[in-house]
């Protein structure tokens, strides 16, 4: 007879622990310093474990946060550290914890929660959508790069890191009441996840931050002795701003390459370049991975663009209370309410999850078969109710 696995709240003290399981899960070397490093994120999550007796088979952390929706923001649960030693798979622990944390988020009025994928066939079974996708950048800079868009000229500045949340953070939260999908960021998150001295997991080699601030944008960007620039976080409000900020990260003397690895798949950077061929999407794929706990909260909470009526059948075997049928009315006065009403369209919580910011279109989903269209016409209804002008990006690691 096999042990019981308890379920139970990881307490701070094994912090450390947590750190070590996603080391042999993800088949990372822990190096001295690294609890340290990478546990702040954890010690500000609920931390949810699977317990073996003495030993801590399996975690999962949801850390607080507020996620960028069209028109509003939501609390959320930014889901990481969630692993199962290999010795505990395929005994229900994931599948455990993820109830236990979708449960807890719900009861903490959080009506949504995301997560990055290392494996993205995992997360669907537990109601997770691919909400946004992401494209990696990359610019030859060892010639001029001349831009169709006319840069704005005001002066750009750097800025020491340490202070650097001062000056950006304001034009951060502009940018995220215009572009749904990131995150809000406190002290703490600029200071350890945008801004820390030394990022080695995703950029070895790499010098410090530097800050480059325009009134109306920044870039935060690393520098490495290969004349690598890497781009890690840019900003502006409005195109000519954009054009700016990526003259100068193109300019920069001893380097010849301009490397950003996630930029919404809109940017605009690729249409600026007089030569499209100085300008390479190396990568296009999938990014943030979104949950709807609280389907008619989630609903209500977002703006639209269009108003309208649908009865959706949305099917949820993981959380129960939002199973059923949905009378969704959009618009300046949005609602949802069950009804016995007949359906217009049919999908599941996952699927609903992935238009909901609007980087995904239900007509797109009709047409693979796995969202279904009772009423003529309804799916191309809910795409334009849904639209937003920005397509929907997260720049935030967790």
């Amino acid at each position: 007879m096999g042990t019981v696995i308890e379920i139970r709240e990881i307490p701070e003290a094994d912090v450390g622990r947590m750190v070590d399981l996603a080391g042999m899960v993800f088949h990372v070397r822990v190096e001295e310093g690294d609890h340290e490093r990478d546990g702040w994120r954890v010690r500000r999550a609920g931390r949810i474990g699977a317990y073996d007796g003495g030993t801590l088979a399996g975690q999962v952390a949801a850390i607080p946060m507020r996620l960028a929706v069209p028109g509003a923001f939501l609390d959320c649960s930014a889901v990481t550290y969630v692993g199962v030693l290999p010795t505990h798979r395929r005994r229900g622990v994931l599948t455990s914890m993820m109830e236990r944390m979708h449960a807890d988020a719900a009861a903490a009025g959080r009506p949504v929660a995301v997560l990055w994928a290392s494996q993205g066939a995992i997360y669907g079974r537990y109601g997770y959508g691919l909400a946004t996708r992401a494209i990696s950048l990359e610019v030859d800079s060892s010639r001029p790069l001349r831009l169709r868009t006319v840069p704005d000229e005001r002066p750009l500045r750097l800025v020491d890191p340490a202070s650097a949340a001062e000056v950006v953070g304001p034009i951060h939260n502009r940018a995220l009441a215009a572009r749904p999908g990131g995150l809000v960021r406190d002290d703490e998150w600029w200071k350890r996840g945008i801004l820390p001295p030394a990022d080695p997991e995703t950029a070895p080699g790499f010098t410090e931050p530097r800050v480059v601030v325009h009134p109306a944008g920044y870039a935060v960007y690393r520098t490495n002795e290969e004349e690598t620039v890497r781009v890690t976080d840019l900003v502006a409000e409005t195109p000519a701003v954009e054009a700016a900020l990526w003259r100068y990260l193109a300019s920069i003397d001893l380097t010849r390459r301009v490397q950003a690895p996630n930029r919404p798949v809109d940017d605009l950077l690729p249409h600026m370049a007089a030569d499209p061929d100085q300008v390479v999407v190396k990568k296009d794929a999938g990014a943030l991975w979104l949950r709807l706990l609280d389907v008619p909260g989630a609903l209500v909470s977002r703006s639209w663009a269009t108003g309208d009526t649908f009865v959706l059948e949305v099917r949820d075997d993981r959380v129960p209370a939002n199973e059923g049928r949905w009378r969704l009315a959009t618009g300046t006065a949005p609602a949802c309410d069950r009804t016995a009403g007949e359906p217009d369209l049919t999908l599941s919580a996952a699927d609903l999850a992935a238009v909901y910011l609007g980087g995904m279109r239900v007509t797109t989903l009709v047409r693979v078969g796995v969202v279904t269209e009772h009423t003529p016409g309804a799916a191309a209804r809910l795409d334009a109710a849904l639209a937003v002008p920005l397509a929907p990006y997260m720049n935030d690691d967790f």
